[in-house]
């Protein structure tokens, strides 16, 4: 089990970084846009569209790493006043509870994807983008958060059984 979860982890870490690279390349695609507007006024007409498909890359990309890391607003205050044995029980009862409803929305996410793509819809902008390709990095980000939510509820589970701290 101990080498899922580090594969999973790893999985995260990975992601995480293709997350950043698109941070990266929206702030390109803004300074170019910056540029071409204050030195020869013209547009380059994708900048919104596309940083907007960024934004949804970057958040679902990045919420695997941000769960690996407990970046995630927890609230702790209540698990501080409980034992340590019920406060593990109560967390992997909320992260296994999580995971399921995870996988319910990634469920709703590839039906989405697969009518999208069935039906060839396209962003009404100049573009015309198939709205399936962010859409699937949408999907894979999903599946990502959902993999890495299970480890942690795996993670979780171990701990109940040696004492560790989770939380």
């Amino acid at each position: 089990m101990n080498s899922i979860i580090r594969i999973t982890e790893s999985i995260s870490d990975w992601v995480a970084r293709i997350s950043a690279v698109t941070l990266g390349l929206m702030t390109i695609l803004i300074l170019v846009e910056i540029f071409l507007w204050n030195v020869f006024e013209k547009t380059t007409l994708i900048a919104d569209e596309y940083c907007a498909y960024g934004l949804a890359a970057i958040i679902f990309l990045g919420a695997g790493y941000c769960l690996k890391e407990k970046g995630h607003i927890r609230i702790t205050l209540v698990l501080g006043f409980l034992p340590d044995k019920v406060a593990q029980i109560i967390t992997f009862l909320s992260s296994g509870i999580t995971t399921i409803f995870m996988g319910y929305l990634w469920w709703y996410l590839f039906k989405m994807v697969k009518s999208t793509y069935r039906y060839s819809s396209t962003s009404g902008t100049l573009t015309n983008t198939p709205l399936w390709i962010p859409q699937t990095i949408m999907l894979i980000g999903a599946a990502c958060f959902l993999i890495q939510l299970a480890a942690t509820t795996m993670k979780t589970y171990q701990a109940i059984g040696t004492g560790e701290e989770v939380v």
